[in-house]
């Protein structure tokens, strides 16, 4: 009766309470006036979605109440005359329409650019167009030696040696964060040269081919130190019958300084028939061919030998088995059979150590030059998987 009676009251005094919208059941009659009193405050109304009276507000309008953008009723302007809130409001509201549109513009432009580069990035990313060996395959000894070697007749290999599921389960990568140079390439025959070399400018020769290498594995964001020592001139006569031997001196003395070098690459070019022309096609532009190369320290007659002992020949084996699947699949025709001969030609150097024969002297500079792109990328995906 008492609550019946108040309401009475209040609905007389305050008729705007009374308007029609969406009713909630209130516990008391004391909680319902407090709830009325509180919705007619525009704040609370904007806030809890109550539908306003005349019009519904803008969630820009609603902006403008709470930093004080809007004006009220009674405000007038610096001429004394009264503003047009409702032009003014209209007004803002165009402008966050606009600021809107060209918020999702932008959004939409980004996105665009983001998808472009997302395409280069793929075009750059070579497609695997060869061949994927299985494991299965490569168990198969018989079936791995005629894929992929060729060994020289006074050495000898075991399936023990060439155990692909070991060789591939090798860790061959590279920290990518040790300071310092990670990757060193050197030349233990720099006077070798291709068809189109000129006399005494090094940057035709190997020398020169060793540098682009060097630059290539730098753009991928390895420290590269390319040593360009010679170790193949006797009194400026060509001599390679200790260049093997000067090379080890230097080299070992060098990573003993350097004890973050990780990997080492002595690039060659091979020597053949002049009627043979090392090349193939890559990504349309001529490229020479490639050799990769392991030394087993071993005698077909005598056995192991034992004054060129190398403790890393498996780790040796695992990086050109690893570097020939991955030109296998992504360049096919790049690289011919890993050779397998019976010296040690300073692999013992690295576990991560390579001899490379790139090319021969019947190749043109630009045609190697070329090569150094596919085996950059084949060396970057063994070295950072």
């Amino acid at each position: 009766m008492r609550d019946a009676f108040l309401e009475n009251v209040v609905r007389c005094l305050y008729p705007g309470m009374f308007l029609e919208e969406e009713q909630e059941e209130a516990d008391t009659w004391y909680e319902w006036y407090i709830e009325r009193v509180l919705a007619m405050h525009p704040l609370y109304r904007l806030q809890n979605g109550a539908v306003p009276m005349d019009a519904l507000e803008s969630t820009a309008t609603y902006e403008m109440l709470v930093t004080g953008g809007v004006h009220d009723e009674n405000e007038t302007d610096e001429n004394g005359q009264a503003y047009d809130v409702e032009a003014l409001a209209e007004a803002e509201n165009e402008q966050a329409v606009e600021e809107e549109a060209a918020r999702q513009q932008e959004e939409l432009q980004q996105q665009a650019e983001l998808a472009a580069q997302e395409t280069q990035a793929a075009a750059a990313e070579p497609v695997a167009a060869g061949t994927i060996y299985n494991l299965e395959e490569l168990a198969d000894f018989d079936f791995l030696f005629s894929h992929f070697y060729t060994m020289e007749s006074n050495t000898t290999v075991t399936p023990d040696q060439l155990n692909a599921e070991k060789l591939l389960g090798k860790d061959m990568s590279i920290n990518m964060d040790a300071d310092g140079p990670q990757i060193l390439i050197y030349h233990t025959h720099s006077q070798e040269g291709f068809v189109d070399s000129v006399p005494g400018d090094n940057s035709t020769t190997i020398v020169g081919v060793g540098e682009y290498l060097a630059e290539l594995l730098r753009e991928k964001g390895y420290n590269v130190m390319h040593v360009t020592s010679v170790y193949d001139l006797v009194d400026g006569k060509l001599d390679r019958n200790e260049a093997y031997s000067k090379a080890e001196d230097e080299i070992s003395a060098i990573l003993a300084e350097n004890p973050s070098v990780q990997a080492v690459i002595d690039l060659h070019r091979d020597g053949v028939a002049e009627g043979t022309h090392l090349v193939t096609e890559i990504n349309g532009k001529p490229t020479a061919r490639l050799m990769f190369f392991n030394g087993l320290s071993m005698s077909k007659k005598n056995g192991p030998i034992d004054y060129l002992y190398n403790p890393y020949i498996e780790d040796n084996l695992a990086l050109t088995l690893q570097l020939k699947l991955f030109c296998e699949q992504y360049y096919p025709g790049f690289t011919r059979n890993i050779y397998l001969k019976s010296l040690r030609y300073n692999l013992h150097l690295s576990d991560k150590a390579l001899l490379i024969e790139a090319g021969a002297q019947t190749n043109t500079l630009q045609e190697m030059l070329n090569a150094m792109e596919p085996l950059a990328d084949v060396l970057d995906k063994v070295f950072n998987p």
